[in-house]
């Protein structure tokens, strides 16, 4: 699937008025209580980034654990959408941005990829957005990761998922934790994971 695919893909997706089911659906709430729990697992936290917002059910649940939250997506319509849900608290930072191209002097102490990466056009994409997103985590900082298996992602038509990104993760960052998630057809299937990075 090309990056012109993916882009039209979304913008389609974004249109309906529960995209993904990402609010009326179990699994994807229980996904979310547990990216949840991931990201809160070090305690307050001052400084996070979340990539792709959709249309904003987990970026509402993380804010108001947030001191300073940035939200970034390449899809205008889902930061719109996400800004109106949130009525716009002054905490947060909107900027439409690709993964792999936006940057920043600030360092995160928390930073949540999910279900994202795997819209990228091919796996040097994939290694190139991580490692963007690597150097803009704070030492000692978490980055959370959420990903459709690789096996479902190519069955949808991308390059990979989970397994792949993860395997690329663990080359920089030191997994702490990881879960599985699976509901009851066969696409609610993904693995979570908890990384942190060296502190030296």
């Amino acid at each position: 699937m090309t990056q012109v695919n993916n882009y039209q893909l979304l913008h389609h997706e974004l249109a309906a008025e529960d995209p993904w089911r990402l609010d009326g659906n179990k699994f994807e709430q229980e996904r979310h209580a547990q990216m949840l729990r991931l990201s809160l697992s070090q305690g307050p936290i001052t400084n996070a980034l979340e990539v792709g917002c959709a249309a904003g059910a987990f970026t509402e649940k993380l804010a108001p654990h947030c001191k300073q939250l940035t939200v970034i997506d390449v899809v205008p319509q889902a930061i719109a959408r996400t800004r109106q849900r949130l009525k716009e608290p002054s905490h947060i930072s909107w900027i439409v941005a690709d993964v792999q191209q936006f940057s920043t002097r600030k360092l995160f102490d928390l930073i949540v990829v999910a279900e994202v990466l795997y819209y990228l056009e091919d796996i040097a994409a994939m290694r190139g957005a991580v490692c963007n997103l690597v150097n803009m985590l704070a030492p000692g900082g978490q980055l959370v990761f959420g990903s459709a298996r690789d096996a479902n992602c190519r069955r949808w038509g991308h390059v990979a998922g989970a397994e792949t990104v993860m395997a690329i993760l663990s080359e920089t960052l030191i997994e702490a934790e990881r879960l599985d998630c699976r509901g009851e057809s066969a696409n609610e299937d993904c693995l979570l994971a908890r990384f942190q990075k060296p502190s030296f």
